[in-house]
């Protein structure tokens, strides 16, 4: 009877996801870029806009600070959005464009912000200027500006501010360890956009750009990219093109990143992968037919991922909460650029209770 009822699940959720996306595969892909910097028709006006991030650094460091805060005050909505810029001038101009467009959201530092659309930001969680390891969290399906704070379906423990203040302080014991928040693509709102991988792909252009961005601010430093969901496929297709710089990603709750194996993503990259038994997401079928799915799932032994502890994690949404192993294990991985499976580095640790609902600082509301 076991094996009857899941079969019928595997049925009904097959069901589920093809049904709405079968009549959008011969569709045009959904436009998903992000649209020009807000402002920059007067920034061109006076000044070239670097598109390369290494460009971006080297043209802002050439100009005198009063400038350059003149620059950030002017044109915040150029200069918090650009890739190589100083991390202390996009906070200042980010704040600025925060306040303008009314946002309600905890005072914090902001490498990126764009009320347009579903919305683009990504918090700062520790000092950015002086770290020597950064992790980038890339949340998936359903987060938008928002619930950046408060969490999908107003539920805290699903907000990708509150994973990464959470995750930076769990790896904090190690110095010099910073963690962003980056919500720098159209998530996908449900099961049809879900199941295709164009937001994906425009995803992982942003991300890429991103990803060097800090490489040009901060060259001495190690990266990590921690990918929840869909958004573990993003840093699948933006793997073949991420800076050495990025020496670990850690998956969790994946559906696939869009190859069948750890060789196919052409990185130097150690790749550790994460799922719950209790994940809903071990019910979507893996593989890929026509324009659907997003292949091998990186927690199969087949597709060569490190795996980490996710014992006592009982759902899709709580890998990063305090307590658990996998914030434990991911933590390290992040905070750690010598993690190794060798010497039991994530072994299972004592059990503690899973907070599902605690209150937490950054589970503020947005609007």
């Amino acid at each position: 009877m076991h094996l009857i009822r899941r079969f019928r699940t595997i049925l009904a959720v097959t069901a589920v996801i093809v049904a709405p996306a079968a009549g959008s595969v011969l569709a045009p892909p959904a436009t998903a870029a992000a649209l020009p910097p807000v402002g920059i028709a007067a920034w061109h006006a006076e000044h070239p806009y670097p598109l390369d991030p290494r460009a971006a650094r080297a043209w802002f460091a050439a100009r005198p600070e009063d400038e350059r805060r003149a620059l950030a005050a002017g044109h915040p909505g150029v200069v918090g959005n650009l890739d190589g810029a100083p991390p202390g001038l996009r906070y200042e101009a980010n704040r600025k464009s925060l306040r303008a467009a009314g946002i309600t959201c905890p005072d914090g530092d902001y490498l990126l912000f764009d009320p347009r659309g579903r919305g683009r930001v990504a918090q700062v969680f520790g000092d950015l200027p002086t770290a020597r390891r950064i992790a980038v969290i890339v949340p998936g399906m359903r987060n938008r500006l928002q619930n950046f704070w408060r969490g999908v379906g107003g539920q805290g423990y699903r907000s990708p501010a509150v994973w990464a203040a959470d995750l930076q302080r769990a790896g904090a014991g190690s110095g010099g360890f910073a963690v962003i928040a980056w919500l720098g693509y159209d998530t996908p709102q449900g099961v049809d956009e879900a199941a295709r991988a164009n937001l994906a792909r425009t995803g992982a252009d942003t991300l890429v750009t991103f990803v060097d961005g800090l490489v040009a601010v901060r060259p001495q430093a190690t990266i990590a990219l921690l990918g929840h969901s869909y958004g573990s496929t993003v840093i699948g297709h933006a793997a073949p093109r991420l800076s050495p710089r990025v020496t670990d990603i850690a998956v969790f709750g994946s559906p696939g990143m869009g190859v069948d194996d750890v060789t196919a993503l052409h990185t130097g990259a150690r790749v550790w992968a994460g799922q719950s038994d209790g994940d809903w997401i071990g019910w979507v079928p893996a593989g890929r037919m026509s324009e659907l799915g997003h292949g091998t799932r990186p927690t199969d032994p087949e597709f060569g991922a490190r795996p980490f502890a996710t014992d006592d994690v009982h759902d899709h949404d709580h890998y990063l909460s305090p307590g658990t192993d996998s914030l434990a294990a991911l933590a390290r991985i992040a905070g750690d650029p010598l993690a190794r499976t060798a010497a039991h580095p994530l072994a299972r640790t004592a059990a503690h209770p899973l907070a599902r609902t605690a209150a937490h600082p950054l589970a503020g509301d947005a609007r």
